[in-house]
């Protein structure tokens, strides 16, 4: 393996990298229809009018931090 400028080979670097990649897959293998229910699920509905007017408030905010700039 090739000597970085540092002094170190990179090799914890590049293990730590496949074991991270391990794990990711291993998650993805593993999470179900079932998990991204549960994450997804609503017990009750959201308001339209509740968003847009969140949304709106937002916008309005982030406009006048604009003009002030």
């Amino acid at each position: 393996m090739a000597v970085r400028k540092n002094g170190h080979s990179g090799s914890k670097a590049g293990k730590k990298t496949v074991d991270l990649k391990a794990q990711y897959a291993k998650y993805r293998r593993e999470f179900t229809a079932a998990d991204l229910q549960r994450y997804t699920e609503t017990d009750e509905g959201i308001p339209a009018e509740k968003v847009l007017a969140q949304l709106e408030s937002i916008h309005q905010r982030e406009t006048r931090k604009r003009k002030k700039a």
